[in-house]
């Protein structure tokens, strides 16, 4: 949690991770989507605001690296201009690359049919640790066949600790390249206001 306190308001506005994260999507989403591209997944982790890009479903898988430079240089300005996000921090933009996380419900479904590794709050029939084919997946949660008793899981997105696709050599299921990444230099934004850090 982010407060920031305006003195010429004299209040002090509160913003949690995901509000500063929607921010920044609305901010990115349209620098991203004129590249032929679109945003994977916004996260907000120890100072780092990592944007992770991807091509659209459905399009031959795969970032080139001059498309991660070009968005994180064109994403930089514009939060330099707009300062979504409090404090000092360092903008990291990405591929998802051959495994990557599942972390909503729209991450599940554009995976529909690739080799998945589920790992539960708590132990569901004396297992934490799932992996197999992700055959269905909803906005309530997913149906896996697992690998090792061909057998169908149903896990409710509540109930998913962490998630992420398993690549398979072989399979020709993503040709994608590995991850890739571009940092841009820690930001300070110039502003006429005091934060704190919780």
């Amino acid at each position: 949690m982010t407060q920031r306190h305006d003195t010429e308001r004299g209040t002090t506005i509160t913003m949690s991770a995901d509000t500063v994260a929607e921010r920044v999507r609305a901010l990115a989403a349209p620098i991203v989507s004129d590249l032929g591209l679109e945003i994977y997944d916004v996260e907000i982790v120890s100072g780092v605001l990592r944007l992770s890009i991807d091509t659209p479903p459905g399009r031959p898988a795969g970032v080139a690296l001059e498309d991660i430079a070009r968005v994180s240089r064109l994403v930089s300005r514009e939060l330099d201009h707009n300062d979504p996000m409090p404090g000092r921090y360092t903008l990291e933009v990405t591929s998802p690359g051959l495994e990557r996380p599942l972390r909503t419900a729209a991450h599940f479904q554009r995976e529909i049919g690739k080799t998945v590794s589920v790992r539960l709050h708590r132990a569901v029939d004396g297992r934490r640790r799932l992996q197999g084919t992700l055959l269905r997946a909803d906005a309530a949660g997913i149906v896996v066949c697992l690998e090792d008793t061909g057998t169908e899981a149903s896990v409710a997105h509540d109930d998913i600790e962490r998630a992420r696709t398993v690549f398979v050599w072989g399979s020709g299921s993503d040709k994608s390249s590995g991850r890739k990444s571009s940092k841009h230099k820690p930001h300070t934004p110039v502003r006429n206001e005091s934060e704190v850090t919780q």
